[in-house]
C-alpha cells in the first residue's frame, strides 16, 4: 500500500463514535473527515478472522486506511521464556490480523533493557524481529512491523535504534511516537529545529523512503524525570504540535499520524486542521 499524503486519525473508536464497535466507528471516522484509525489490541488480540475481513471491507469502502497497535504486554529480551514465546505470539497475532483486516502497518513497544548494556539488547530484539519477520514472510503476510519510539529510557526504542533495525531487517520501519521522544528527552524534542532532527536522522538512515512510508504517534504528555506518566490532552500540556507540523509539512511526509490523545479524534482534527492550514 502506498499513501500519497499525510493522513490524520484515532488511535481506536473515536470518543464521539455513536457505536462503540470498529464497525461502527469507521464511518464516524469518514464523516469527522479524518483518513486513518488504528485498531487498538491493548490488552490482546481478540479479533475473528470473519469479522477482520468485514473491517477490512468497510474501511476500505470509506477509504480509510487501518493500522494496528499490538498488546501491551510484550518484552522481547524478557529472561522468562514463557513471557518472551508470548511476546513473540502478540505480535504475530498482530501481524496476522491486521493484514487479513487490510492494514498498512502494525506497532508495538519492543522491550526493555532489563538492566543489560543497551547494545545487547538491540541484538537480541533484532534477533526476535528476524524470526518473526521470516515467519510473517512464509505465511504470506504482507504487512510493516514497527517498533514504536518509547517514552521511558528504561524501554527500548530510541530513534537511532529503531532506524538502524530498519536498515538491517526486511519490512521493518520506525512508529515514531513524538510525545514520547518529548518524554523520553525529558522535555527535548518539542522545537522546530528539534523535530527535523529526528526526520533528518530518518532520511539519512532510511533514505526518502522512509519519510514517504510513516507511522506517525502523537498525544499530549506528562513526564517526570523517569520520562513518560501519561497521555493527555494537547492543549494540557506543553507539547508543541504546531512546529511539528510544520516540520512534517516541510518535509513532506507520507503516511498516517494517529491521535493517542485521550480526547483522540479532537486532537487527530486539531492537528490536521494545524498542518492544513500550513
Amino acid at each position: 500500500m502506498r499513501i500519497n499524503k499525510l493522513l490524520f486519525g484515532p488511535a481506536g473508536v473515536p470518543v464521539g463514535s455513536p457505536s462503540r464497535s470498529t464497525l461502527g466507528a469507521i464511518p464516524y471516522v469518514k464523516k469527522l473527515g479524518l483518513g486513518c484509525m488504528e485498531l487498538e489490541f491493548v490488552r490482546g488480540v481478540r479479533l475473528s478472522s470473519e469479522l477482520a475481513k468485514q473491517i477490512g471491507r468497510l474501511a476500505d469502502e470509506n477509504n480509510i486506511v487501518l493500522t494496528a497497535h499490538g498488546p501491551y504486554y510484550i518484552n522481547l529480551n524478557s529472561q522468562d521464556k514463557a513471557k518472551l514465546e508470548a511476546s513473540i505470539k502478540r505480535v504475530l497475532d498482530t501481524a496476522r490480523i491486521a493484514s487479513i483486516a487490510g492494514g498498512y502497518s502494525i506497532t508495538f513497544h519492543a522491550a526493555y533493557y532489563m538492566a543489560m548494556p543497551k547494545e545487547k539488547v538491540y541484538e537480541i530484539v533484532k534477533t526476535h524481529l528476524r524470526s518473526i519477520i521470516r515467519l510473517l514472510a512464509n505465511e504470506g503476510v504482507k504487512i510493516w512491523v514497527r517498533p514504536e519510539t518509547t517514552g521511558k529510557q528504561s524501554q527500548f526504542g530510541d530513534v537511532d535504534e529503531l532506524v538502524k533495525l530498519s536498515t538491517e531487517l526486511d519490512m521493518v520501519l520506525p512508529c515514531v511516537d513524538f510525545a514520547h521522544l518529548h518524554a523520553r528527552s525529558r522535555g527535548r524534542i518539542n522545537n522546530y529545529s528539534e523535530f527535523c532532527e529526528v526526520l533528518n536522522k530518518i532520511e539519512r538512515g532510511l533514505g526518502r523512503e522512509g519519510l514517504n512510508n510513516m507511522h506517525i504517534h502523537m498525544s499530549g504528555i506528562e513526564y517526570t524525570e523517569k520520562g513518560e506518566r501519561n497521555h493527555v490532552v494537547l492543549k494540557e500540556c506543553d507539547m508543541n504540535y504546531k512546529d511539528l507540523m510544520k516540520a512534517l509539512k516541510d518535509y513532506k511526509c507520507k503516511g498516517v499520524l494517529i491521535s493517542e490523545s485521550p480526547n483522540l479524534e479532537e486532537d487527530a482534527l486539531l492537528m490536521k486542521n494545524s498542518y492544513e492550514k500550513l
